[in-house]
């Protein structure tokens, strides 16, 4: 074998042996940071602390609570206060108090969903407690702060009503049934009002059966409002409009007995004049009775 032969083979079997070398080297250089983020990792894992919560006295969350109610005006801060005293002492009187104050402080803020749900926890945990009352009405002052114009869907208005009569009939000589009874004329008449308006669109639309019966509605039902009155003269004009002058002329009649200023009684009694009658009361009719039975005609 020449010897330039024998350098090309002795070349070759070096290059062999150095592939292996490279490679094996490679894997070391790569090992040395994935062994180093194991083991960081693990290290970290094994070696970290878990964060030490110390539960702070239920009565020193509570005052710091009604300080940020009452002396930083910051309901939200406040709420969050006191429902720490809800999670670190949950059976504790403390917790009790608590919960009616997170009611209240949702009810500052104007988060009415959760001012309900505090709320009616409360009652529901606490029914024989004092303060039920107030729970009950915070639920009722929520939704009645909710109440929509007359133009949109009164189904907030019905719920204010209905929890406002719920602190009336449960609590009948607290001081919170003096303002929801006041609160409960506002929610009726925002519901007659409803009745007026789409009652005025069916007379519009010459459909006068429609219109009755929201008119009856206000008169049997929302005698007290502002707006029966109006809906005695919308009788007096549907009823003559359709031929039913009996009716016609009782509610101007009603009208004219239980308001007899009214600019409505005015327009209702020349309604039925100028069909050639009179005002007159049927006392069998459904407008006389509905007047009756509330001491009124």
């Amino acid at each position: 074998m020449s010897a330039q032969r024998i350098a090309l083979t002795f070349r070759d079997e070096l290059n062999r042996l150095k592939r292996p070398l490279r490679l094996a080297a490679g894997l070391i250089v790569l090992a040395v940071p994935l062994a180093g983020c194991g083991t960081g990792a693990l290290w970290d894992k094994f070696s970290k602390k878990d964060d030490q919560f110390v539960d702070e006295p239920a009565d020193k969350l509570y005052n710091e609570g009604l300080y940020l109610m009452n002396q930083s005006k910051d309901p939200k801060a406040a709420a969050k206060k006191f429902e720490e005293v809800d999670r670190q002492h949950p059976y504790s009187e403390w917790a009790r108090k608590s919960l009616l104050m997170s009611a209240y402080a949702a009810y500052q803020t104007g988060d009415y969903d959760t001012c309900i749900g505090s709320a009616t926890r409360y009652v529901t945990l606490h029914p024989g407690s004092p303060d039920a009352a107030y729970a009950q009405y915070l639920i009722a002052a929520s939704h009645y702060d909710q109440i929509p114009d007359i133009s949109r869907d009164q189904g907030r208005t019905e719920k204010a009503m209905a929890a406002l009569e719920e602190v009336i009939r449960k609590y009948p000589t607290s001081e919170y049934a003096t303002s929801a009874k006041q609160k409960l004329e506002g929610a009726r008449d925002q519901i007659a009002g409803k009745e007026m308006d789409i009652g005025r669109y069916y007379m519009k639309k010459r459909d006068y059966t429609a219109a009755i019966n929201r008119f009856k509605t206000v008169v049997t039902q929302y005698q007290t409002t502002r707006h029966v009155e109006e809906a005695l003269m919308r009788l007096t004009e549907a009823y003559m409009t359709v031929g039913v002058v009996g009716e016609a002329q009782t509610a101007a009649a009603v009208l004219g007995h239980n308001f007899p200023d009214s600019r409505w009684y005015k327009d209702a009694y020349n309604i039925v004049k100028s069909g050639g009658l009179e005002p007159s009361e049927n006392k069998g009719s459904y407008i006389s009775r509905a007047f009756k039975r509330i001491g009124l005609g």
